[in-house]
């Protein structure tokens, strides 16, 4: 994974890129991660990067879904929509977790603060318990940090790489 470029980011935001960073690169079976906002859009994200020469690669070998983290985003959010309005029907609480388990793959989906969330694409041979622990650390690690102003801020970020822009 290339990590993306942390250049003028708060070190709160710095911190943020470095546990996603080591999420990605020390958990076995990790494909994809995003973090999303309660409004759905993409905060933080493993892609490799938006150059043309990650493009190419990830088109050759896809490693998450169709390769995108903005798709990774949408199910995400789509998913934590989907399970809050059920326990919020079934009265038993928030939603901790969600887990998908494919022949192909696993999708794990986790609150962390503020109604963000966590979203995790694991391979097909990922220990799934070593997946949700290392999850629940990072949810631990970033869930007090994860503020509005910060929320913010990572929004932005992902908007200047999109656009090639500078801060």
């Amino acid at each position: 994974m290339t990590a993306p470029s942390t250049f003028g980011l708060s070190s709160e935001a710095r911190n943020l890129h470095w546990l996603l960073t080591n999420l990605v690169e020390e958990v076995p079976g990790i494909q994809s991660v995003a973090v999303v906002s309660s409004d759905g859009l993409l905060l933080l994200s493993s892609d490799p990067g938006r150059n043309l020469e990650a493009r190419e690669a990830r088109e050759a070998k896809p490693s998450g879904p169709r390769g995108s983290s903005a798709d990774l985003a949408t199910i995400v959010s789509g998913i934590g929509s989907l399970t809050i309005g059920a326990a919020k029907l079934m009265a038993f609480g928030g939603v901790r977790h969600t887990m998908v388990a494919m022949d192909e793959g696993s999708l794990f989906v986790m609150s962390i603060s503020d109604g963000s969330l966590l979203g995790v694409h694991g391979s097909a041979d990922c220990d799934m318990s070593v997946v949700a622990y290392h999850m629940a650390l990072f949810v631990g690690r970033a869930g007090h940090v994860l503020t509005p102003e910060l929320r913010s801020e990572l929004r932005q970020s992902l908007e200047s790489e999109e656009t090639g822009g500078v801060r």
